[in-house]
């Protein structure tokens, strides 16, 4: 299987989880068609490093392969870059801005955790309000509002969905956590054993 028939696939792999920007995204990418938008999006180096230090926490090296391993902190800037639209870039950036305004790479172990801890909660907040939230135009609004591109998934939304979708369509990613069974034999429900993994085929 190669990786963009990985990525079709993706979604059921990860429970249809992933959100709508994600899926078109995903989507381009398989089409070939790529966001003409992407020029404006570019990581510095230090951003980068950010980028890369982030994943590494949300998919760590164990007696497994980790995020970095396997080339997420690359795949995510393409994705971004390629696929995404203007709004998740505008969010992406804002995200990984602050991180490297709070100094997060000087940061200990803990003080990270607790740095991205604190994100997670605050992305789940900001997730409710995406989702109730409607927006009306009108006669009274104020007009740089009107003007202002509106913001896209947060950016701890974007990083955990790329994070995931680029660890789990790489090999050595789908093969550290699934038993992976190129020619699979018959269909039957088993039961499986302590600490065995589940088949991906």
């Amino acid at each position: 299987m190669n990786r963009r028939d990985a990525i079709k696939n993706v979604a059921l792999l990860l429970g249809g989880t992933l959100s709508a920007p994600t899926l078109m995204a995903m989507s381009r990418w398989e089409e070939l068609t790529l966001n003409t938008e992407g020029v404006l999006f570019s990581l510095t180096e230090a951003q980068r490093k950010i980028v890369a230090e982030v994943a590494e926490m949300i998919i760590p090296k164990t007696d497994t392969v980790g995020a970095k391993d396997v080339g997420v902190p690359a795949f995510i800037e393409m994705m971004m870059k390629d696929c995404y639209a203007q709004p998740e870039h505008l969010s992406f950036m804002e995200g990984v801005t602050a991180l490297e305004q709070a100094k997060f790479l000087d940061m200990d172990a803990s003080k990270r955790t607790e740095t991205l801890t604190k994100l997670e909660t605050d992305t789940k907040e900001m997730m409710k309000a995406r989702q109730v939230k409607q927006t009306k135009m009108g006669d009274n609004d104020d007009k740089e509002d009107m003007k202002a591109i509106p913001k896209g998934l947060p950016f701890w939304r974007l990083m955990k969905e790329l994070t995931l979708l680029g660890y789990f369509t790489s090999e050595a990613g789908l093969k550290a956590s699934f038993e992976y069974v190129p020619i699979p034999t018959k269909l039957e429900v088993i039961k499986l054993k302590p600490n065995q993994k589940a088949y991906a085929y």
